[in-house]
């Protein structure tokens, strides 16, 4: 009888085992390699990809512990939606007085109103006005060329009615962050193909593949018409500019581009599953490439440094559905650190300081 019972439990067990869904499956490694966890950079860095929205002088003394103890020189902060005009004078202001050399702050495109015949003009001056009170880079974000529309319908990514606004940056020398797009998986049908078929599970609001007004690739050649129509202007291309998977491209474009720069946040995964090729991507393209994380969440730092810095095997990613695969340390050199976490950043945004920065 008890022979039985405990049959009957392990194929009880067994059929438990066979249900596990693949977002319970979680399972431990028995690899025994060498492992490096760094909490801290080993050169101080410039976050170029950092959004808050709150600038009190309690959240900003928070933010100077947190930079201390990651190794940040300094945060470059872009606003969350909508942030031009008084919410940057403010934020300037608060950030400058607390620590003057420890923060900068980003503008956004005023998008109000756009069917204004007087609205390239009327944009043009308020990020004028926006740099003039201390903003020193413009933040594009992803609705640009999806959701944003007129009273025609969808605005392009290249609309010409921008074209004022991105002539501003270039007379003042500050760069433009952009956001285009997403990953190209996000926009492929869920299917058992699709490597990002769990992000599109968990978050069902990303899938696009049954979007019917535009496709990855629209979108993407949208924006690098947009930065060779402005050859004068310093694009930086956000998250690698959802290229992380293909490399070639990328640096195909940056070969036939010389105004455009690419920043890191978000793509860990895709890098971390190919690291001899990131490796030589980043060697190669040093002068190019800036450090930013986006979402702001200080446990999360270690895995960039760690991906960067060492040449670990096999440890998790920051999410495990950006990609069903571990991560592999790309082990740059100290000269390519150097320009990724801050040299690069100097050289592009104007007015930061270079103090505390190894020279």
């Amino acid at each position: 009888m008890r022979r039985l019972l405990l049959a009957t439990l392990s194929l009880a067990t067994v059929a438990i085992a066979q249900s596990i869904s693949i977002e319970e499956f979680e399972p431990k490694s028995t690899l025994r390699v060498p492992e490096h966890k760094p909490t801290r950079a080993k050169f101080p860095f410039i976050d170029v990809h950092n959004h808050q929205r709150d600038v009190s002088p309690g959240k900003l003394t928070q933010l100077i512990q947190d930079m201390e103890s990651l190794n940040m020189g300094i945060l470059i902060n872009s606003p969350v939606s909508r942030g031009h005009g008084k919410w940057v004078a403010d934020a300037v202001t608060a950030m400058k007085a607390h620590a003057p050399t420890r923060f900068a702050v980003m503008t956004n495109i005023d998008e109000s109103n756009l069917d204004d015949p007087n609205y390239s003009a009327r944009a043009a001056a308020q990020l004028e006005t926006d740099i003039k009170a201390g903003a020193i880079g413009l933040k594009v974000w992803k609705q640009f060329g999806t959701t944003l529309r007129d009273s025609v319908g969808r605005i392009k990514v290249d609309d010409p009615r921008f074209d004022a606004v991105w002539a501003m940056c270039a007379k003042y020398k500050i760069p433009v962050l952009i956001h285009t797009a997403d990953p190209w998986g996000l926009f492929q049908p869920m299917d058992k193909n699709n490597e990002r078929w769990l992000e599109l599970k968990l978050q069902a609001r990303r899938n696009q593949s049954q979007q019917t007004e535009y496709t990855w690739e629209q979108l993407i050649a949208e924006q690098h018409r947009l930065f060779a129509r402005h050859p004068q202007t310093t694009f930086i291309n956000a998250h690698l500019g959802w290229l992380g998977h293909d490399l070639g491209r990328l640096g195909e474009l940056l070969d036939r581009l010389p105004n455009v720069y690419a920043e890191i946040g978000a793509v860990t995964s895709e890098l971390g599953r190919q690291p001899r090729a990131a490796h030589r991507f980043f060697v190669k393209y040093q002068d190019r490439i800036l450090f930013g994380k986006d979402a702001y969440n200080v446990s999360e730092y270690s895995v960039y440094f760690r991906l960067l810095e060492t040449d670990d095997e096999h440890f998790d990613p920051i999410r495990k559905y950006h990609g069903i695969w571990k991560l592999y340390g790309l082990a740059l050199p100290d000269d390519v650190l150097k320009k990724l976490y801050y040299k690069n950043a100097l050289k592009i945004f104007p007015g930061l300081s270079s103090a505390g920065f190894p020279r």
